[in-house]
């Protein structure tokens, strides 16, 4: 059947960035779906305990971890934990990441300290925990899963927030090294690029219709749902991704597909062909 293929039953999953009610709930709760045990792993106790509790209320297990991932021998404590509870660790998702209101600005002025934490938050903690888990599958020999969150900021330009692009950028590209590397062991690595996402951090005090605004921007006419990149999680994860590795999957409705210079394409193309997207 097409759902074995997409079935985790019996593996266990760490989700990183777990908590939150966005992409990271939403991935807990879809890995579970699939049959996963889960390691919900947030810098916020509450936040763990929530989607601990949310679960566990769906039949799986779940270990919540309060962890700050940024920190190697909190990502070994974490590990341990996990190894402890579940006997191995089968698929990773690192969905922990993004940018604090005060992190934007110019680069011209961008202050050094903080720069280095966007990318300690979005690029460097990818690395240690991936390792981790890496480290693990090799010893017993599991043919693991890993998919991290990257952005469509990694792979156009990032105005204003050009720390966190490059982050993902190098998410990307640590992506498909690990993928070569891990490939022997049989570990398949993955990324995932979403684009606009309704999540409850990016709503938070936000006076702007996000839809409103992606009518006129994305293809689709809407910003996407956590739920949707959640989705796109689990099929890198999954059996049904068994051939894929080292590869980016852009969740963004369309918005990086579509030509840059639109407002001219009318030049172009023949009377009547192109039909201008609405403004915002």
């Amino acid at each position: 059947m097409i759902f074995d293929r997409l079935s985790l039953k019996g593996k266990t999953a760490i989700v990183s960035g777990a908590g939150g009610g966005g992409i990271g709930t939403a991935t807990s709760l879809i890995l579970a779906e699939a049959g996963a045990n889960i390691v919900a792993i947030d810098i916020q106790a509450d936040r763990v305990n929530d989607t601990e509790a949310k679960v566990k209320a769906m039949g799986r297990d779940c270990l919540g971890i309060v962890a700050d991932i940024r920190e190697k021998a909190e990502v070994e404590r974490a590990m341990g934990q996990s190894v402890k509870k579940f006997g191995a660790v089968h698929c990773l998702a690192n969905v922990a990441g993004g940018m604090q209101p005060g992190q934007w600005g110019p680069l011209e002025t961008y202050g050094d300290d903080t720069f280095d934490q966007v990318i300690s938050l979005n690029l460097r903690y990818v690395f240690l925990i991936s390792q981790a888990v890496a480290k693990q599958m090799i010893e017993k020999g599991i043919s693991g899963s890993i998919a991290s969150v990257a952005s469509v900021s990694g792979i156009a330009g990032a105005p204003y927030h050009g720390p966190y692009g490059a982050a993902k950028a190098g998410l990307m590209a640590l992506t498909r090294t690990m993928a070569v590397e891990w490939g022997y062991y049989g570990i398949r690595v993955n990324a995932l690029a979403p684009g606009a996402v309704k999540t409850p951090r990016a709503m938070a005090g936000n006076t702007v219709d996000l839809d409103e605004r992606a009518k006129g921007i994305i293809p689709i006419g809407r910003a996407c749902q956590p739920d949707e990149i959640a989705a796109g999680l689990l099929f890198l994860l999954s059996p049904m991704a068994s051939a894929v590795s080292g590869h980016t999957l852009v969740v963004d409705g369309g918005a990086t597909a579509k030509f840059s210079l639109s407002g001219q394409a009318s030049r172009y193309a023949p009377q009547g062909q192109v039909r201008e997207a609405p403004r915002p």
